[in-house]
């Protein structure tokens, strides 16, 4: 489980203090998926880099399975928005390096299969700028589930992606969650992506990123949700929600 209590982050800039979150209280249940949606410059990016260890400096609580975060004895799976890859190293070595970093025993056969499942074995000895956005995102999966962590935190992965490529690599994703069933934090600004993907939906407000709301969303697993009508009724209800809270920032 993810649960974060009465978090709160400040930074200084130029000697003034800047509230990026205020009094954020959520929890992700133990293999549960978490959208969290929001305004442009809302902290959501800020809350996954306290949640993987990277911000310490913070007011409140963050814990994963009831102990304070620490990325050495917790796994840890964090992929921002550009990914992550090192340029100079393969798409196999890329997908190794999570495990590497750890001091992990890599088992070939894994890699194999990992690579296999997602259509990139024929890449394996490529460099990432050899690679189009979809296949360097399918590396970064790679490499996140062939960890198998603990946490997953996703910082708007599909964004840069044009529509065809995000909804198949948003696909890839749930083949690959319900294996593991991760735990998995998704920011993203897509509101059916937040939808189809979201367990559980956070609405942030503007900054200082605050939580507005809370959904459970009960398309998630459904069959087609895409096409039904409970799906375009809960879009146009979150596009408001969002805009609501815009204005009155």
């Amino acid at each position: 489980m993810i649960d974060l209590q009465h978090l709160s982050y400040t930074y200084v800039v130029d000697g003034r203090c800047v509230r990026v979150l205020d009094d954020i209280n959520m929890r992700v249940q133990k293999g549960g998926v978490c959208s969290v949606i929001g305004p442009s410059g809302c902290g959501k990016s800020t809350l996954l880099k306290i949640i993987a260890g990277i911000l310490h400096d913070y007011d409140g609580t963050a814990t994963i399975d009831g102990k304070p975060i620490c990325p050495a004895q917790q796994r840890i799976g964090f992929m921002p928005q550009n990914y992550g890859l090192l340029p100079w190293k393969t798409v196999r070595e890329n997908i190794e390096l999570g495990k590497k970093i750890r001091h992990e025993t890599v088992q070939t056969e894994e890699v194999v299969s990992m690579m296999q499942h997602l259509g990139i074995s024929a890449f394996s000895e490529r460099y990432p700028l050899e690679l189009s956005g979809g296949q360097q995102q399918r590396v970064g999966l790679a490499r996140a589930f062939l960890l198998r962590p603990d946490v997953l935190l996703m910082d708007e992965p599909f964004s840069a992606l044009d529509a065809i490529t995000r909804e198949e690599m948003q696909e890839i994703f749930l083949s690959l969650w319900q294996e593991q069933h991760v735990s998995t934090i998704l920011v993203t600004h897509y509101v059916e992506e937040a939808l189809y993907l979201g367990q559980k939906i956070v609405i942030f407000a503007n900054a200082p990123g605050r939580i507005a709301e809370v959904l459970d969303n009960p398309l998630f697993g459904c069959i087609d949700s895409r096409s039904k009508t409970e799906f375009f009724s809960m879009s146009r209800y979150l596009r408001e929600r969002i805009r609501k809270d815009w204005r009155q920032a």
